[in-house]
């Protein structure tokens, strides 16, 4: 993989506002009964072996122009945000129904605690690179729903590989944003209502990979050529989300699928001091003969695999 172009999900340091349907199309409705919402943000991991943390500071989260209640301006690190862990951003109370387009704030030039910059990279060297955008905000136009009587958890999951550009200079990386749309598709809006998880672990016997990542498609998305060979610096663009696979058991975990058939790809990489380089997809087999191209999920599910790897 040509580790100079990397995104990582800072967008989510950008903003959102929801907008109602009608009631005609399934949208908040008018009996004046709302719910207690709790929005929440989450990311998929980035592939970028030099990175240490991405921090974006949320300045405000807005739905239809009603900023949360007990939200504080907060400096969030996104990359610690994997495999299901979640940070709280606030609350509101909603009609139940269906809400799109979602705000969020971004301060670029200062954190939570009044120090500059507000949005950067982290490298693993200790270097702080300024993140750079020329918008504070953007649109999310992923919808979601809010059920009468559930415990609405809305999470706003970002891609921090799809949402931010490394651009290698004569004197360093230089991280922005990536185009508007770009933002919007690396953003992806669940109620955990709707939602399962797939886990599992990966006997790479052969020794393929010095890392393993795990991608997870809408069934029949996945075109090998295409995502192999990525878009505008981004392999695998289309992926719903994804996880590297880490410890002894090479373990992995899938969260906030919402209900519908997937398919997984599997990923080699070999990792040096510049970072990851991208050899190839690997063939895949379940122990037990989940056909791993044909994966349904469905709400509050948590599957659990167990698969065997070989090179191509």
């Amino acid at each position: 993989m040509n580790t100079q172009f990397k995104t990582f999900g800072i967008v989510l340091v950008t903003a959102a506002l929801f907008t109602a349907c009608s009631k005609e199309e399934n949208g908040p409705q008018a009996n004046g009964e709302t719910y207690a919402t709790t929005f929440k943000m989450t990311d998929a991991p980035t592939d970028n072996a030099n990175v240490d943390a991405v921090m974006v500071t949320v300045s405000d989260v807005r739905v239809n122009g009603t900023s949360l209640e007990g939200f504080n301006k907060t400096t969030v690190e996104l990359s610690a945000l994997v495999n299901g862990s979640t940070q709280t951003l606030g609350n509101l109370d909603l009609a139940a129904g269906s809400y799109s387009n979602l705000e969020l704030v971004l301060d670029y030039e200062t954190d939570a605690a009044g120090n500059a910059p507000g949005c950067y990279v982290r490298l693993t060297d200790g270097t702080k690179d300024k993140i750079a955008s020329t918008a504070n905000s953007i649109r999310i136009n992923d919808a979601f729903e809010v059920f009468a009587g559930a415990a609405n958890e809305v999470v706003l999951d970002f891609d921090l590989r799809k949402t931010v550009v490394e651009e290698s200079q004569a004197t360093g990386s230089n991280f922005e944003l990536v185009s508007a749309a770009g933002l919007q598709a690396a953003i992806r809006v669940v109620n955990t209502e709707t939602t399962g998880m797939i886990e599992g672990t990966i006997d790479d016997s052969q020794n393929t990979s010095d890392k393993i990542i795990v991608y997870a498609y809408e069934k029949g998305t996945y075109n090998a050529e295409t995502e192999a060979q990525g878009s505008g610096g981004v392999q695998f663009a289309n992926a719903i989300t994804s996880a590297a696979a880490s410890g002894l058991q090479n373990s992995f975990s899938l969260h906030f699928l919402e209900s519908g058939e997937y398919e997984l790809v599997f990923a080699s990489y070999s990792e040096d001091a510049n970072g990851l380089t991208f050899n190839g997809t690997l063939n895949a087999q379940s122990a037990t003969g989940v056909n791993l191209a044909a994966i349904s999920v469905s709400a509050a599910l948590q599957l659990s695999l167990n698969v065997s790897v070989s090179a191509n």
